[in-house]
């Protein structure tokens, strides 16, 4: 056997003795084995009303494509418990030229409770049981109404709010 191929032999054995499976970046403890995704309901002060059915069906979504091997119950005695809410959701003026708006921004704020039911300390299993927001903000033009941008900035908020909930929840980011 060549150096490469004792070398490549030697780190696949110590990978997969390891107790921790890894997707794309994506790192959950081999004790885990369910979660239980609470609906996130849309508590913000303005509401669009298509964003928390959809923001939901993306996570659950994510979740089976790139965590597939936990089991999604639907009681909060899971090992893993994720709750949360849409918190805010509000938009501004972001930029001005001559005196005048140039665009806006909407922010939308997830607030997102994790609770690890095998370890709330985190000390064995982790990660240890967190509270967090995750926030992104969606540029629009200033000569856009909030009505007509929602419909085309909805797909991306999903996507990153998506995102960024998971890799909170997944990749210890």
């Amino acid at each position: 056997m060549n150096k490469i191929t004792g070398i490549l032999v030697g780190v696949c054995l110590v990978l997969s003795s390891c107790k921790i499976y890894s997707f794309k970046d994506v790192s959950i403890p081999a004790e885990v084995k369910s979660i239980h995704l609470a609906y996130i309901e849309n508590r913000a002060p303005l509401v669009n009303p298509q964003l928390a059915p959809q923001l939901n069906a993306a996570l659950r979504q994510k979740i089976n494509n790139q965590a597939s091997r936990l089991s999604q119950i639907q009681t909060s005695d899971a090992d893993y418990d994720v709750s949360g809410w849409v918190s805010g959701y509000s938009y501004s003026t972001s930029g001005v030229s001559n005196q005048q708006a140039s665009s806006n921004r909407l922010t939308v704020t997830v607030h997102i409770v994790f609770k690890n039911h095998l370890d709330p300390t985190g000390k064995k299993v982790a990660p240890a049981d967190f509270e967090t927001d995750v926030s992104r903000n969606f540029d629009f033009s200033a000569t856009t109404t909030i009505t007509d941008a929602e419909p085309q900035l909805l797909p991306t908020i999903v996507s990153n709010l998506t995102d960024e909930i998971f890799n909170k929840l997944f990749s210890n980011w």
